[in-house]
């Protein structure tokens, strides 16, 4: 068994496209600073069962959720933007 907090992999499945798409810097650091900002902004959503994957799962599909995270994405992507802390050998 493991303990994972399912908001995790929602985040992540939004990051990349949301970064790309406000032409911002891509590298690792900017992209787990973006990551880390929506993740605190966002209630977590631990499991620790497959029965709560699977519940975790369901509720994700439901649009409010998506427009939830989508929104905690961009706004921790504008942050990053506005000062970013990556390195330079990995800009875009």
């Amino acid at each position: 068994m493991e303990l994972k907090n399912c908001m995790e992999d929602a985040v992540e499945r939004y990051v990349d496209d949301i970064m790309k798409e406000l032409d911002m810097c891509t590298c690792s650091k900017c992209r787990y600073d973006v990551m880390a900002i929506a993740l605190n902004n966002l209630s977590p959503q631990y499991t620790v069962t497959e029965e709560g994957a699977l519940y975790n799962k369901v509720k994700s599909m439901e649009v409010q959720f998506d427009t939830r995270v989508i929104a905690e994405v961009t706004k921790a992507a504008k942050v990053v933007m506005k000062d970013a802390r990556h390195y330079e050998k990995e800009e875009k």
